[in-house]
């Protein structure tokens, strides 16, 4: 068999969104998986009990659908199908009614009381173009197709969670916000923490936040096939070590964290780039929980049940505080945790009558602390009864993330810190973030612009960068 023109290293979304690119271009490609399937974070499994299938890693994908990139793909044709569910988020307070972000600008404007019209104004005039504003924020540093759309937001989401929560004088605004920021893994009063919050409200009141029918694998399967349909390959259970398990091609990218680039990779660049791989951030860590449950989570307000995610955590105040400890190294004793209601807008995740509970917080990069008690008691505190439906639980700590996917650095799941230097230096500034010194080596992981999510973006930008090279170079192997 001929020499492929490109070599994936890692079948994450970004991984195999950046092999498809290059399919699709004429590259002849193959992908080199380390796992026995192909997917990294996208892919789900039967972690409880017998029947009840859960997301591994991601799990509700408002990204997805709206990617510029993957919406582009006929992913239907490959079997992949987004289930939509009535709400994209329910915040649940003390003493009243949840928060819920709808579709509708309306709709959810109707829950914000006094904050109503400036919630109108913050986020109304994104929603004109919305497509525009998603295909400029999840590009690389350039100047942006549509400038004026772009310095609007970029205006605002310069600004810290904080500092947009000052437009509102209640709190049911402001928790709403403090939820969808806290998606950043920043602490809310750090700059840019605002542009996360402020891209998630605006996204959904483009699409419901879907989940992917029978699983988050299903995306991976899909670009799998697609990409079997332009003539690319996948091997899986191969792992990469060193350059010496690498064959010829004319161009590499790398689906990891820039910690394993250096050590895979690390003969073939230079002292100086390699010390910026090895200084990069990659931030808290999340302790992850799934359950097998006898019901429907009884949430003290059922409308909650229409949300796709649930951001339990309460006040601005309170998450706040919360993310601010995981920073300063503590586990706060009321995290805000993530909750994700998978098999209520899929009945076929559960046996009948039953259904899947997933749920995450932040802690500490590392963090050896059990915190089920701890999560299930903050959900509790919303859902009196919720322990109760609990029929067998699993519970994965940052360690374990790490073991079962090496990119996960500290349990981080998010490709790294993406605060206002990473958000553009990542993983090292450079005016093309995808490419390396070694002209033949490439990154494509969430480790570069625009991270974290399943929007394919960082795949498809490093394979453009890729793919401007794959005609001025011959197959040859990597070399120190």
């Amino acid at each position: 068999m001929s020499d492929p023109d490109a070599v994936v290293v890692g079948s994450g979304p970004n991984g195999l969104a950046a092999a498809v690119h290059l399919a699709q271009s004429g590259a002849s490609v193959l992908v080199l998986e380390a796992a026995e399937q192909p997917g990294g974070g996208s892919r789900s499994a039967e972690l409880t009990l017998p029947g009840f299938v859960h997301d591994v890693c991601s799990a509700v994908h408002p990204l997805g659908v709206l990617s510029p990139y993957l919406s582009t793909l006929p992913l239907a044709e490959h079997g992949l199908i987004w289930l939509r569910p009535r709400a994209s988020v329910a915040h649940p307070l003390d003493g009243e009614p949840a928060v819920l972000l709808r579709r509708s600008l309306d709709d959810t404007t109707g829950e914000l009381g006094e904050d109503a019209r400036a919630y109108r104004r913050l986020v109304g005039p994104f929603l004109a173009n919305p497509r525009a504003l998603l295909e400029d924020a999840l590009a690389p540093l350039r100047f942006p197709r549509h400038p004026l759309l772009m310095l609007r937001f970029g205006l605002r989401a310069i600004r810290s969670a904080a500092g947009l929560a000052r437009r509102f004088d209640g709190d049911r605004a402001r928790a709403l916000l403090a939820g969808c920021a806290a998606h950043s893994i920043l602490p809310l009063e750090r700059t840019v923490s605002g542009a996360i919050g402020l891209l998630f409200l605006v996204a959904g009141h483009v699409e419901d936040w879907p989940v992917a029918a029978g699983g988050s694998g299903a995306i991976a399967r899909a670009l799998a096939s697609l990409l079997a349909a332009h003539g690319g390959r996948i091997e899986t259970g191969r792992r990469v070590r060193t350059l010496a398990d690498l064959p010829a091609a004319r161009v590499f990218l790398f689906d990891t964290s820039p910690a394993q680039l250096a050590d895979i990779a690390g003969a073939a660049l230079p002292a100086r780039y390699l010390g910026r791989l090895r200084r990069y951030r990659y931030g808290p860590g999340v302790f992850k929980l799934d359950w097998a449950l006898d019901g429907s989570i009884p949430w003290r307000d059922p409308r909650c049940l229409d949300a796709s995610t649930v951001h339990v955590g309460g006040t601005f105040a309170e998450i706040a505080a919360a993310e601010a400890a995981v920073w300063r190294g503590e586990h706060p004793e009321r995290p805000f945790v993530m909750v994700c209601q998978q098999s209520e807008i899929d009945p076929a995740r559960a046996p009948a009558g039953k259904q899947t509970g997933y749920a995450y917080c932040h802690v500490p990069p590392g963090s050896t602390v059990d915190l089920t008690e701890i999560i299930e008691r903050q959900i509790e505190r919303f859902a009196p009864g919720f322990r109760d439906r609990i029929l067998a639980r699993r519970s994965t700590t940052p360690a374990a993330l790490e073991a079962e996917n090496p990119n996960y650095t500290g349990g981080a799941i998010t490709g790294g810190v993406a605060d206002l230097w990473q958000l553009f230096a990542r993983p090292a500034l450079r005016l093309d973030p995808y490419s390396t010194p070694n002209r033949r080596i490439f990154l494509c992981s969430a480790s570069t612009p625009p991270g974290g999510g399943v929007h394919g973006m960082c795949g498809y930008h490093a394979a453009r960068s890729a793919g401007r090279r794959l005609s001025r170079l011959a197959p040859a192997r990597l070399a120190p």
